[in-house]
């Protein structure tokens, strides 16, 4: 056999897929260096022809040594049959007691029992061989909107929480906001709210504000502390104050942090009973975890943000946390405590309001290289390539995120413990998670650190949609996919068949003439918008705010500039139902009644309304391919979080959702209606 064959099969075995299909549907072949570069992340050494070989014959001998090729997926609650290939004894150890469930003698055919949702532990054995095997008992299903909200049509809003504005908050949106924000929100018969994500962007990370570059997906932004609803202690500043049309980041975190640390120092005193019993018991349920997330922290203060440039000692997690200040370590813990509890309380007014689902969260699709997710799971990361995903109708040009990547031999071996750990926090505080990215649990685009090119990766898809169905029942939430981008085929079959809700937006609903979808044609099993804030908001797609900005950019020329204004005259016609001539005469209002109008009445589940587009704000939240060009992340809300509540458009939405069967109205607003 060839080199090229040895390499191209050790590729293979590892899931590394040889060609991929591009937007326009063109074949792209994955080349011998790409595959080289993504077996190494992997921890499979292919470097020359013969280390190659050796690897492949390593994996070769391994497949056939295994009792059982992969982990076994298989219901909760439902005795069944598995069989493997090498008569063996046999043992169950159950993942919530630690005791031996089941066990048996040598054979090829074992017995499970019922076993309750978890990953539990089948271990193996005959003579010279043995392998311990996950069994993830899973529902059939995650929880639907109906078992969750009762009603098979729901509606919500969506809103950046860093820029929600308010007469209280300090330059940046904040947990109390959103806990006022909803509390409004609901009272308009809204059954969800929905923002960026809220993960931790890392203490010390002074230059990162996008929410798609997280530190850590399990722990808080702790920015978005309301430092006036500190419990029990007195107010830890005056209102800072900062005024102005887009987020001062650099002068908040210095303002914000110094008032944190002030608080922290008062919470030092002698405190309330209540108070320090809470924090002492979400310090011992945060585990190892919360630990190493604080010792991360701490360290981050005194040898910044990127751990790869810490002393390489520091690297070990053991040794970091002997030397890190057990002052700073409480102190980072005690912000996390402070920012969960916050979050807690703005769910529980969320649902006091009326809405049926509450707070809808966003989860990014991995966390920073150089940040605390990265260090403190070193052993389940691909290495040296970033997440990444190539030109689509989303980006054009490819991205690369540079974010860690779960490596599917590593992540399995570790019983997918990282992954768990941040979906459980995550659905801990919300009654609808968003997994940005979705279609990265089939495939994953990994772009290599050395120059080669990218290419896909298989994962388990099985087994990790199991995890997400056992994290959901355990949280009681609904779990939508984001699967935009090059959609493999019958991934989105797959999601709706473990009951994964999908995500239409209506910006890409064309059909293969290019025209937009009907309504009635949406997919029911799925969240409907219009946009996403990468998209052109409401009216900035109207406006043509988007094809300005690129034209701007440098992006598009003027013929192109001029071709694209016509062609978003035939989509504006072709969205409100009108000929041209007809929707020439229609605003923007009337766009946005349109649009707001065909979601509501459409089959899907969940519907949401961009907080922007009910404001008629023209530019998107971020403009993909940009840093400083565009002000990604950085703008503020024109309208108080007090006052959107009573917005006149607010109002219009919800009586139209009101009518087409969504959402149910309590209180007064239920009056406006009658």
């Amino acid at each position: 056999m060839g080199a090229d064959c040895v390499l191209s099969e050790l590729a293979a075995l590892a899931g590394i897929f040889p060609q991929f299909k591009s937007l326009e549907g063109a074949i792209c072949p994955i080349s011998p260096d790409t595959q080289r570069a993504l077996l190494r992340a992997n921890g499979l050494l292919a470097e020359t022809p013969a280390q190659a070989a050796d690897t492949l014959a390593a994996l070769k001998a391994e497949a056939e040594e295994a009792f059982i090729a992969d982990d076994v997926v298989v219901p909760c609650g439902k005795p069944v049959k598995v069989r493997i290939a090498h008569d063996a004894s046999w043992q169950l150890i159950r993942e919530d007691t630690g005791d031996v469930e089941a066990h048996g003698g040598a054979t090829k055919v074992i017995e499970l029992p019922g076993l309750p949702i978890g990953v539990h532990d089948l271990q193996l054995r005959s003579s010279g061989r043995a392998q311990q095997v996950a069994v993830i008992a899973t529902p059939d299903r995650a929880p639907s909107v109906i078992d969750r909200a009762g009603a098979e049509k729901t509606w919500g809003v969506v809103a950046a929480l860093y820029g929600l504005s308010s007469d209280r908050n300090n330059g940046l949106g904040d947990f109390e906001d959103l806990a006022c924000l909803a509390a409004g929100l609901g009272k308009k018969g809204a059954d969800f709210l929905g923002i960026n994500p809220v993960h931790a962007l890392g203490w010390s990370a002074d230059e990162t504000i996008s929410p798609y570059s997280p530190c850590h997906r399990g722990f808080l932004n702790t920015a978005h502390i309301a430092l006036d609803h500190i419990p029990n202690l007195r107010p830890a500043s005056d209102k800072i104050g900062f005024t102005g049309e887009l987020i001062d980041y650099a002068a908040h975190r210095e303002a914000h942090q110094k008032a944190l640390r002030a608080a922290f120092s008062d919470f030092q005193m002698p405190m309330s009973a209540p108070s320090q019993q809470a924090f002492d018991a979400f310090s011992q349920s945060g585990g190892d975890g919360l630990m190493e997330f604080a010792v991360f922290e701490a360290l981050s203060e005194k040898f910044g943000s990127d751990w790869r440039k810490w002393p390489v000692h520091l690297h070990s997690r053991k040794i970091a946390e002997a030397e890190a200040d057990p002052q700073a370590v409480r102190f980072h813990m005690w912000l996390q405590w402070l920012a969960a509890s916050q979050l807690d309380a703005a769910q529980v007014r969320a649902k006091n309001s009326g809405m049926a689902l509450g707070l809808y969260l966003d989860l990014a699709v991995g966390a920073r290289r150089d940040g605390a997710e990265a260090w403190a799971a070193p052993n389940t990361l691909a290495e040296g390539v970033s997440l990444g995903a190539p030109p689509d109708q989303l980006s054009p040009a490819g991205q690369n995120w540079q974010l860690a990547a779960y490596a599917p031999r590593k992540l399995r071996q570790n019983r997918y413990a990282p992954l768990r750990d941040v979906l459980a926090q995550a659905m801990r505080h919300c009654g609808v998670l968003r997994i940005d990215h979705a279609l990265g649990l089939n495939r994953s685009y990994w772009i290599p650190d050395d120059g080669s090119p990218g290419g896909y990766i298989r994962q388990p898809f099985k087994a990790l949609s199991a995890i997400i169905a056992i994290e959901a029942e355990r949280a009681g939430t609904v779990v939508i996919g984001e699967d935009l981008g090059l959609v493999p085929d019958g991934f989105r079959d797959a999601m709706a068949a473990k009951g994964l809700y999908g995500y239409t937006v209506l910006q890409y609903e064309k059909s293969a003439k290019g025209r937009f979808r009907k309504p009635k044609d949406l997919r029911a099993q799925s969240l409907a918008c219009f946009g996403t804030h990468d998209t052109p908001t409401l009216s900035g797609f109207w406006q043509g705010q988007d094809i300005a900005w690129w034209h701007k950019l440098g992006w598009i020329d003027d013929t192109e500039k001029s071709k694209a204004t016509d062609r978003r005259q035939q989509e504006k016609s072709d969205l409100l139902g009108l000929p041209p001539a007809k929707a020439s005469v229609c605003n923007v209002s009337d766009f946005r009644t349109c649009v707001h109008e065909n979601l509501a009445q459409s089959p899907a589940a969940l519907v949401a309304v961009q907080l922007d587009d009910l404001l008629d704000v023209p530019d998107a939240q971020n403009l993909p391919g940009t840093i400083d060009e565009h002000p990604n992340w950085r703008r503020k809300t024109t309208v108080s979080v007090e006052d959107i509540a009573n917005h006149p458009n607010l109002t219009q939405t919800a009586e139209l959702m009101t009518k087409a069967g969504r959402g149910t109205l309590c209180g007064e607003s239920r009056k406006e209606f009658e």
